[in-house]
């Protein structure tokens, strides 16, 4: 067996996916956006696409991610404003600025900033 599932609440179904799939970041990377000029912290991760068909359908058929790789969710923010961004592996970078990121959420999951990456608050582990 090379395959598992999970259920994914933002899909709203179960989601198959291989049972190893090696993520290129980790919760707390800063991470930038290959194409859009955006940055973020990551806050989860996804094995492989884990959202709505209609957010996948809504991304034009040719820059659209293949569905077998990571996803990953960021507490993104732009010069205009900070929110939550689902973004493909293939679709990020290392951040290269290795500042802070200012996003109103980051002080509920994390607990410092140190080295380049975030510390998630002890209470958010298991």
């Amino acid at each position: 067996m090379d395959r598992a599932t999970f259920f994914s609440p933002s899909a709203g179904r179960t989601i198959d996916a291989p049972l190893k799939m090696r993520a290129r970041f980790g919760i707390g990377d800063v991470v930038r956006h290959r194409i859009f000029d955006f940055r973020g912290v990551v806050f989860d991760v996804d094995p492989v696409f884990a959202n709505s068909e209609e957010w996948y359908e809504s991304i034009p058929a040719e820059v659209r991610p293949d569905r077998e790789q990571p996803f990953y969710h960021l507490l993104a923010e732009n010069g205009d404003s900070s929110y939550v961004a689902y973004v493909s592996q293939q679709n990020l970078l290392a951040d290269g600025e290795g500042g802070p990121v200012e996003h109103p959420s980051l002080d509920e999951l994390f607990e410092d900033f140190k080295n380049g990456r975030y510390r998630l608050r002890r209470s958010m582990t298991h």
